[in-house]
């Protein structure tokens, strides 16, 4: 037979004092309350960025019977639906975008190249738009486009360091 104990007693005195406590206790009292709405909206704007790596071709050996050839890439994100024509310059020193050609620093000699959107270098990559440039629809995310350059052999130059730079315009 179990004895109850004075500490045992108290706690169950509590614990009956506490449930009566909420039986009899007044409801808590609720507020009113009101609502409202309001409009999220936002336009999301027709944009393209546009970013390109170098095109190092590296050592050309004028004797060889084979042009020299590398690639490089251009970089196009646009907005999703948004058709863009890329447009490769024609170059700090060439005659037009078929006739680009790299300048010795500090003269007037030149090295002739091209710039071709495909890998055979059959189509000259230029500025006029739904002709000669590169063109796509934005997915929303990065689309990359080669870009193959040739160096024509056997071309008279001397050995010296040549350069151009490429100014690449998307127009959308």
């Amino acid at each position: 037979m179990r004895r109850k104990t004075r500490r045992g007693a108290a706690t169950g005195v509590l614990l009956a004092l506490a449930a009566a406590r909420f039986m009899f206790a007044p409801p808590l009292a609720v507020a009113d309350t009101t609502t409202t709405t309001f409009n999220v909206s936002a336009t999301v704007t027709t944009a393209c960025a546009v970013s390109a790596t170098d095109l190092a071709f590296g050592s050309y050996d004028p004797t060889a019977s084979s042009p020299t050839d590398s690639t490089s890439a251009v970089s196009v994100r646009c907005t999703l639906g948004t058709t863009y024509h890329v447009r490769l310059g024609q170059g700090l020193h060439g005659t037009g975008v078929t006739n680009r050609q790299m300048q010795r620093s500090g003269s007037t000699e030149k090295l002739a190249y091209g710039l071709y959107s495909d890998a055979a270098h059959l189509l000259n990559w230029g500025e006029s738009d739904g002709v000669d440039t590169v063109d796509g629809v934005g997915t929303g995310l990065v689309a990359e486009h080669a870009v193959y350059g040739r160096i024509a052999a056997q071309q008279a130059v001397p050995a010296v360091a040549y350069a151009d730079t490429i100014t690449v315009t998307v127009s959308y």
